[in-house]
């Protein structure tokens, strides 16, 4: 994305993740001018833009306009739309993963970009936090796996939980699958290559099991919450294969990964996590869905 000046970076949402962790990460990165705040509550826009020294929109096409590009925190179905327009406006897009909870919802943002001709980065923590992606990259270099196990056990709603996060609707109605799913599928299909095969089966309150087929002919495990106790919560993944196992790098928070996503928006090089990516992961979780519902 080759510009003469800082990239013009707005925000799109106000709720917890967009305060703790978008705000920050555009405020304190040299390489951008944060442009400003939309929010669906204008009070919120207001709230969040004086803490961090920008302008609050209440005409999210204004903001599109005084932006180069735009950073989403907003529910994935509230997301794609918006992202729609915003690539129509010519403005690069960060987006929130899952990118929409329809296979054409995700398929009208991948067009969007691609007809625009605008860059897309869909933010998966792991695909960009340091430790992990560098994990990533190689082993994706060194090939030869035979299984990938993994599990996220979020204690999102479980017991004693007082998450900021458990007031979001669409994760209460989508589940670990959708939340986290995305994360694991964004290590295993780099690493392993796209999935080919699906089974999918129900677990205790939102608890979804995956076994996955990959072009490379590995496969691979997923147990996916939010509904763990906290003293089970955990994220791990594991790769065996000719060399022996490795395990998926402990990483720290979002926020350094964060940063490293606006690295990759505003680069001129095109970053594999973007929204086509973004459309692959919504059609692997929609088919998994329908089988752990037993559709």
């Amino acid at each position: 994305m080759a510009t003469h000046h800082k990239t013009r970076i707005g925000l799109l949402g106000t709720g917890p993740w967009a305060a703790r962790t978008h705000a920050p990460a555009i405020a304190g990165h040299e390489g951008v001018e944060f442009s400003g705040v939309w929010g669906r509550r204008p009070e919120a826009a207001a709230e969040l833009a004086g803490t961090f020294g920008t302008k609050a929109y209440e005409d999210v096409d204004a903001l599109f306009a005084a932006s180069d590009a735009v950073a989403f925190a907003l529910p994935p179905d509230v997301q794609a739309p918006l992202a729609v327009r915003a690539a129509e406006a010519g403005c690069h897009v960060l987006l929130d993963k899952p990118v929409a909870t329809t296979v054409e919802g995700a398929r009208e943002v991948a067009e969007a970009v691609e007809a625009a001709g605008v860059a897309s980065v869909v933010f998966c923590t792991l695909r960009f936090a340091p430790p992990t992606a560098s994990w990533i990259e190689e082993q994706t270099a060194a090939g030869n796996w035979f299984l990938g196990e993994s599990h996220w056990l979020g204690s999102l709603y479980g017991p004693g939980s007082a998450s900021p996060y458990a007031d979001s609707p669409w994760r209460r109605e989508k589940g670990g699958l959708w939340d986290v799913g995305p994360h694991v599928l964004s290590v295993f299909l780099p690493v392993l290559g796209d999935v080919t095969d699906i089974t999918a089966a129900a677990g205790p309150a939102d608890t979804t099991h995956l076994i996955l087929r990959h072009t490379s002919g590995a496969t691979s495990t997923a147990t996916l919450t939010l509904s763990a106790p906290p003293e089970a919560a955990e994220a791990a993944l594991t790769l065996y294969g000719t060399a022996g196992k490795t395990e998926l790098p402990r990483w720290e928070g979002a926020a350094a990964a964060y940063g490293a996503a606006l690295d990759a928006l505003t680069s001129d090089t095109p970053h594999p996590c973007d929204a086509r990516f973004g459309l692959r992961l919504t059609e692997i979780l929609t088919e998994a869905e329908r089988l752990a519902a037993g559709a």
